[in-house]
């Protein structure tokens, strides 16, 4: 009776086991085996690179860890905090809070090169470990800084890019991460013949500029010499084709360490050249007078009579020196930056067509420039304006605008005519393929008749302005100087100025355009002293540069 009774028991006891292996293998093996043997674990690609035009490198990747912590394992949590502090210069206190003894796994701080890494790992200290991963690399340092933009940690510690390239691009540039599914044991080995699922990452997408890092050199060091010398707070050199609006380079000052830009503020991560309002001043001028050659309301050789002061309202507006010169050409206007000749220049336009034009210029919207972090100002409705709006927009006061908004407006007028789209990415290349970017054409602002007549009017502009640079011999140079007072709590400060100089070379066919733009140089407040000056440099050592002869 014994014996019957224990085999009975052992045979439900092995009955059972039958069972349960007929549910895990069987009834059950995908929800199990999931959840219990089969392990997911993500392989991350490798980030997209970014070239110059000429394919020399801005930013690459190179190996890197990630150290950890395992604080079950660790023997002496203040002895290995207090060492950690000193090899990555972190706060003690910071750390050892960090070190929570009821986790298994803790990430401490990324982007250690292999050195540290050595040195660490020469202790052998229980513990410690690291993960490989990638960081960026920037052989050219912190030239193109904003351009740039960087990679951070998200919320959930992955890697995102923010500001710039680095920001715009970032789904392009961070690719698809792959996974491998393994089929493991209870204490987590993999199973030899068991499952082994690969998905293959795929790496980002590499990124060709229109920017040239020569030409990026060139203009950072120019900008820079120029800062120092007029003592101003801020500067930012735009260049460009003017018929694409591709951008040849993009300097702003100053600017920060891509490699340690954690220890900067939000501040400096921003680029001036397409998130800063400012007031362009008398740069504005040339897009409001080639708005009234194109509506036939003036001929370059019109005359007005400079005699004084005009009243608009309650407002009187004057000169910039207060000094008057009786009849004038409209050409004249722009050479010696008459004030009262562009409120007469809007008055012929009229109301209604300035308003038109500055639509058709693209201000109140954004340009779609592929970077992250542009801004537009906001633009009132024509029913918001008073008649000095009217007037004072005529030499650019009273209107807020961004660099890259201002020098694709210009741009306009000496391409033939058409409002362009900026861009800095040419082609962006991935498994042996390319996407080309092309050129887009916004709308047409002005004729080519138009274009051609404005152009050589600023010729004449540089040619008899009343300051005198030192321009490259035999070239013609056409632009437009600008001087616009700061507003600080609804009135303007006549000592803080932006100061800026917007130009093309050469003349008849254009290879670049260029914009400086100088903020509150303390030196002189005026853009023919200090942005002017500036922008010469530059079209000198671009000159020489791309081999452009006299006769071009």
């Amino acid at each position: 009776m014994k014996t019957k009774l224990l085999f009975i028991i052992f045979l439900i006891f092995y009955l059972g086991i039958v069972i349960k292996l007929f549910y895990l293998q069987i009834l059950s093996p995908l929800k199990v085996n999931k959840g219990l043997y089969l392990k997911t674990q993500k392989l991350l690609p490798e980030r997209g690179r970014i070239y110059d035009k000429n394919q020399t490198p801005l930013v690459l990747n190179q190996n890197s860890y990630l150290l950890y912590l395992e604080p079950k394992k660790i023997n002496d949590k203040l002895k290995l905090t207090k060492f950690l502090s000193e090899k990555l210069e972190m706060e003690e206190a910071s750390l050892e809070a960090r070190v929570d003894e009821t986790k298994d796994w803790i990430s401490i701080v990324g982007a250690i090169d292999e050195e540290k890494k050595k040195e660490i790992e020469s202790l052998k200290i229980a513990g410690v470990g690291f993960n490989q991963e990638m960081k960026r690399f920037y052989p050219e340092a912190s030239l193109s800084a904003h351009l740039l933009g960087f990679v951070g940690k998200n919320k959930d510690g992955e890697d995102t890019g923010y500001f710039g390239l680095e920001g715009f691009y970032d789904k392009d540039l961070s690719g698809l991460p792959g996974l491998l599914d393994s089929e493991r044991d209870i204490i987590g080995r993999p199973i030899f013949l068991g499952i082994q699922n690969k998905v293959e990452a795929e790496d980002g997408r590499d990124l060709i500029l229109t920017v040239d890092k020569t030409v990026q050199e060139i203009v950072k060091k120019r900008l820079l010499e120029g800062l120092n010398r007029y003592q101003a707070k801020q500067g930012c050199v735009i260049v460009a084709d003017p018929y694409t609006m591709a951008i040849l380079s993009s300097v702003c000052l100053p600017d920060y360490d891509l490699d340690k830009y954690y220890e900067f503020s939000e501040n400096f991560f921003k680029n001036p050249a397409i998130s800063d309002l400012y007031e362009p001043g008398s740069i504005f001028k040339p897009l409001i007078m080639a708005a009234a050659l194109e509506e036939k309301k003036i001929k370059p050789t019109d005359s007005y009579d400079e005699k004084g002061p005009v009243q608009v309202g309650e407002y009187q507006i004057k000169t910039w020196n207060d000094k008057y010169e009786g009849k004038i050409s409209m050409t004249r206007v722009l050479e010696k930056s008459s004030n009262v000749g562009m409120v007469y220049v809007g008055e012929k336009l009229g109301k209604d067509k300035i308003y038109q034009y500055l639509e058709k210029y693209g201000f109140g919207e954004q340009t779609g420039i592929d970077l992250q972090g542009e801004n537009s100002a906001y633009f009132k409705p024509k029913s918001n304006w008073y008649p000095i709006d009217f007037s004072t927009v005529t030499f650019g006061q009273g209107i807020a605008l961004t660099p890259i908004q201002m020098i694709r407006a210009f741009a306009s007028l000496i391409n033939g005519g058409y409002l362009m789209k900026p861009y800095v990415v040419d082609k962006i290349v991935f498994q042996n393929k390319e996407i080309k970017i092309k050129p887009k054409i916004e709308r047409r602002v002005i004729s080519s008749f138009t274009s051609e007549v404005i152009k050589k009017m600023l010729v004449s502009t540089v040619e008899n302005a009343e300051a005198k640079w030192d321009q490259p011999k035999d070239y013609k140079i056409g632009g437009k100087t600008g001087t616009a007072q700061i507003a600080i709590q609804g009135h303007y400060d006549p000592s803080l100025t932006n100061a800026s100089f917007i130009g093309f070379a050469p003349a008849d066919n254009p290879k670049f355009i260029a914009l400086v733009i100088l903020k509150e140089p303390k030196t002189s407040p005026w853009g023919s002293e200090t942005a002017a000056p500036i922008f010469f440099e530059i079209t000198k050592d671009l000159i020489v540069y791309y081999g452009i002869t006299p006769s071009q």
